[in-house]
């Protein structure tokens, strides 16, 4: 070996932690991501499931930090010996800035912290410059003020505080328009928990971000941390949300997530409101204690907080349900104990929404700056993202805020300051004409109509109008208004929870059809999330008028016959909220098992990032060929070609084709088979034709047939029971036991295709009944397909509305499809994407390890095509590498398939026994 060969082996990056000797592609992927994490921005990692990608991501990324602090004391301990002899010669010139100021920073930091524990800032703002003896004084003043006017004192308490007008004081000065005594009260600083200790602690360098979609993928990421040697070594801490949190059983029961969350904002808002403890006042004067200020009763003993981040920080890597064990075990809140440990966290374990929203980043204080992020499952992260900044109002819901502001006015009118009243007959103004956009005809001229069919029955048909953002807002005539100061003063007023909790108390007291949250059809609505819905509207629309469209949808209940329908944003683009991410962390890893197209998602994230710029890295797939059987399956057994395209699917001879497809297949697949429908009402279709013709007691004198349901709550339960009659079949002799497996019907999309794991017995085979492409009669889906084949144009807005036809469909597919025709490449081929990124993730559930096995089935002649002549944009050269490697393209008749698999299982169940 050479001296040049001895010097790169040495300097390689080793992994010790690997708990096992690691496969080559393993290593080759380590050492993508170690170098990824040195060269810092954007990367992208693509690893077959099943190829052990978890622990390569762990073991790689926390060993690049263990080797950079390594260096940063090695460095520090150079300088100290340096400045020993040479006083105050410091640093290299060398090093990257944000290397050599990590021990200067850490200093101003400790220093920056002293002085704001000295002085209280960074608390709650009820004590941010405030004599305490203010506070008290203030509210007697204001006490004589209201009883001099008459004022009922059980009403005082909703009451605005007065708001200066936005001439006197500047919306972007950064200093609140209110009086002395008053609080700003936003959504983040309903928040902030008294409990937070946070400001003890110093912050971590080098802090590791890791999120994915779901808790599950999450709880396997900790799994897979536990076996490593890091699990003692860092500080851990896994954010979810409170419905997977609370621990507090009257809030639990609420059961919605929604009014979970608005449950314990204000059990949190009333345990540390200082104003409503002094104003509830007695006849005799004294303070009077209310039952709502004792807040939530997981976190009145601040000391059980600090045990329970104590207790996380010693036993190492914990997923949700231990944190939530250890909470109730100790009778204190997780929610709140995991989150204060963020700062002093060394890896940070949360769900994609929690990371990609501004708002939940700023709620739960992560600082990304200098940090590592890194996205697992980021195959549909575009489309993810933008989905995240949706906004969606209803008309009941803006019925709802327009009564509760209606009446709050009448009646604190003559007691509001000018700067309030304007604000809220402005916020009333906005509100009516939302309300008349659903409620009344509106000239369509600027809007591009799609008539949608019946989406439900008990909902008759809907009217989809799409619009730009501001033929929007000059069709309702409030293109005047200023809704930037109009959200501030919403923020900075306490508007909400005033208007919301005065609503609560006219609600107890009479009983108000509108006022009492109940819809004509047994609708159920909270105050406080419908004027949410009514702010992240608003919120929408301050976007620039690119970045996404209006969507009207009109329709009426059939059991009331009342107006119906709703307003939604959707967002366009992701560029401008990915570049937030992008400019603060050190680098940013997407990983995933099939992330191609790669072009794609650098158009739509980070457009700005050349693409030499851009580091890729795919491996192969573990598992030798001889382990996975793809088969285009164009025929079924009675010749009957497989065609799922809308137009034939719903034959019933084609139905009845697949039937006895399964039932041969139960005759030559072991254990477990499932199969994907394109969705929930194609695969009941199915069910019930199958039940009908008898083909379905068939197929279970083999095999137990379980659904998907659509309820996430059952979907559990039933992979539960599933998965027990797999097992099951070890325990019975082959003579006795009533089944030979089970079959899984499934559905793209669905919860059973993301993140499920069916290794071994659980998934011996996967049949993909047709090519699931999205409905394209979706309003959405249009407008995102409009959008990207606008990308790369010099004028895109423009182009958007020209290049595309904006031509009228009433629902019907091919009408849709004409639309679709008229894209010249990205829009067509974001829509194959789509589908074939569904298709990949479902078939990828199989092969888990390195003796696993399966057949995948490609159940439509779609997928059947001589592999010389195929187009670039044929299905399955959107397949993954290691599946279209081992394709059998194309099959003669279905007694090909059957000897095709009879000869593979019986080969890999020899090699099993081996």
């Amino acid at each position: 070996m050479s001296m040049k060969e001895m010097e790169n082996e040495e300097n390689e990056p080793k992994f010790p932690g690997f708990p096992y000797k690691p496969y080559l592609i393993q290593m080759d992927f380590m050492k993508a991501l170690y170098r990824s994490l040195d060269k810092g921005g954007v990367s992208m990692l693509e690893s077959p499931t099943g190829t052990g990608k978890t622990l390569s991501i762990i073991c790689s990324s926390l060993q690049w930090v263990y080797d950079q602090r390594q260096k940063q004391k090695d460095r520090a301990k150079a300088e100290s010996d340096r400045n020993q002899s040479d006083h105050g010669e410091i640093g290299s010139d060398d090093e990257p800035d944000w290397m050599r100021n990590f021990v200067a920073n850490t200093e101003v930091r400790k220093q920056e912290k002293k002085v704001k524990k000295k002085f209280g800032l960074g608390k709650s703002c009820e004590r941010k410059n405030q004599d305490p003896e203010v506070i008290p004084r203030v509210l007697e003043e204001e006490d004589c003020h209201l009883k001099k006017d008459g004022v009922d004192l059980n009403d005082e308490e909703f009451l605005l505080d007065e708001y200066e007008s936005d001439d006197e004081v500047s919306i972007g000065s950064g200093k609140s328009k209110r009086k002395v005594g008053g609080c700003l009260a936003s959504s983040s600083s309903d928040e902030e928990g008294e409990n937070d200790a946070s400001d003890e602690e110093e912050e971590k360098d080098l802090k590791i971000y890791f999120c994915s979609r779901t808790h599950s993928q999450l709880s396997q990421f900790i799994k897979e941390l536990r076996k490593t040697r890091f699990t003692n070594e860092i500080t851990v801490v896994c954010l979810g949300s409170r419905k997977n949190f609370c621990i507090n059983e009257d809030v639990l029961k609420l059961g919605n997530v929604t009014r979970i969350n608005e449950r314990c904002l204000e059990l949190q808002k009333s345990r540390k409101n200082v104003v409503s403890k002094i104003k509830n006042i007695g006849a005799n004067g004294r303070t009077r204690r209310t039952k709502a200020s004792s807040g939530c009763p997981m976190l009145r003993k601040h000391k059980l907080q600090r045990q329970y981040r104590d207790e996380v920080s010693q036993l190492g890597a914990l997923d949700i349900e231990d944190l939530v064990q250890l909470g109730r075990g100790m009778g204190t809140c997780p929610y709140y104990g995991s989150r204060s440990l963020v700062p002093v966290a060394d890896l940070v374990v949360l769900p994609y929404q929690s990371l990609l929203s501004k708002s939940s980043r700023e709620f739960l204080g992560l600082n990304l700056k200098k940090s590592i992020v890194i996205i697992d499952e980021a195959h549909n992260l575009a489309d993810s993202l933008i989905s995240m900044h949706d906004a969606k109002i209803t008309l009941s819901e803006l019925d709802h805020v327009h009564s509760l502001i209606e009446k709050y006015l009448a009646r604190f009118y003559n007691l509001l300051g000018p700067g309030n009243r304007r604000y809220i007959q402005t916020l009333m103004v906005v509100t009516r004409a939302l309300r008349q956009t659903l409620c009344s005809e509106m000239d369509l001229s600027r809007g591009n109509t799609f008539q949608v069919e019946e989406k439900a029955a008990e909902v008759k048909p809907v009217l989809d109008i799409s619009m730009a953002i501001n033929d929007f807002l000059f069709s309702l005539n409030i293109d005047n208004i200023n809704l930037v100061k109009l959200l501030q003063y919403i923020k900075e007023s306490n508007f909400i929870h005033k208007v919301s909790n005065y609503g609560e108390k006219v609600t107890s007291l009479q009983k108000d059809p509108v006022l009492n949250g109940s819809g004509a059809c047994g609708e159920e609505r909270s105050s406080l999330s419908s004027f949410r819905a009514l702010v992240d509207m608003l919120v929408s629309l301050t976007n620039t008028d690119g970045d996404g469209r209006i969507i009207i949808s009109k329709s009426r209940s059939a059991c009331s016959g009342r107006q119906g329908g709703f307003l939604k944003y959707v967002m366009l683009t992701g560029e401008k909220i990915f570049s937030e991410i992008v400019n603060q962390a050190h680098a940013i890893i997407l990983a995933g098992g099939t992330l191609q197209p790669v072009e794609e998602t650098r158009e739509r994230l980070f457009p700005w990032l050349p693409q030499s710029q851009l580091h890729f890295f795919s491996c192969s797939h573990i598992v030798p060929p001889e382990s996975i059987l793809p088969i285009a399956v164009s025929r079924g057994p009675c010749g009957q070609l497989f065609d799922f395209s809308y137009s034939s699917r719903s034959s019933l001879k084609m139905i009845e084709e697949l039937g006895l497809l399964l039932c041969n297949l139960v005759a030559v697949v072991p254990e477990g088979i499932v199969v994907f429908f394109s969705s929930f009402e194609y695969e009941g279709k199915v069910y019930d034709a199958w039940k009908t013709s008898g083909i379905l007691e068939r197929i279970m004198k083999r095999k137990r047939i379980f659904r998907e349901p659509r309820r996430n709550p059952d979907v559990e339960r039933v992979l539960k029971e599933y998965k027990e009659t797999i097992d099951g079949l070890s325990t019975h002799a082959k003579d006795v036991a009533p089944h030979n497996g089970a079959i899984l019907l499934a559905v793209v999309g669905g919860k059973i295709s993301e993140g499920i794991n069916f290794s071994d017995g659980m998934g011996r085979c996967i049949v993909m009944v047709g090519v699931p492409y999205p409905s394209p009669s979706d309003v959405e889906l249009i407008e995102r397909v409009k959008y990207i084949e606008s990308l790369g144009e010099p004028n895109p807005v423009e182009t958007r509305k020209t290049s595309v036809s904006d031509e009228y469909f009433n629902g019907d597919v091919q009408a849709a499809f004409s639309i679709l025709r008229s894209c010249k490449r990205r829009g067509q081929e974001y829509y194959e994407n789509l589908c074939m990124k569904a298709v990949n993730q479902s078939i990828g559930r199989a092969i888990r390890h390195i003796k696993d096995y399966a057949a995948i089935l490609l159940v439509d002649t779609r997928y059947a095509s001589d592999s010389s002549r195929r187009s670039f944009s044929h299905q399955t050269n959107k397949l993954p590498q290691w599946i279209k490697d081992r394709l059998v393209p194309s099959t003669n008749n279905y007694g090909e398939v059957h000897r095709l698999l009879h000869q593979f299982f019986k080969f890999n169940k020899k090699r099993e026994l081996q």
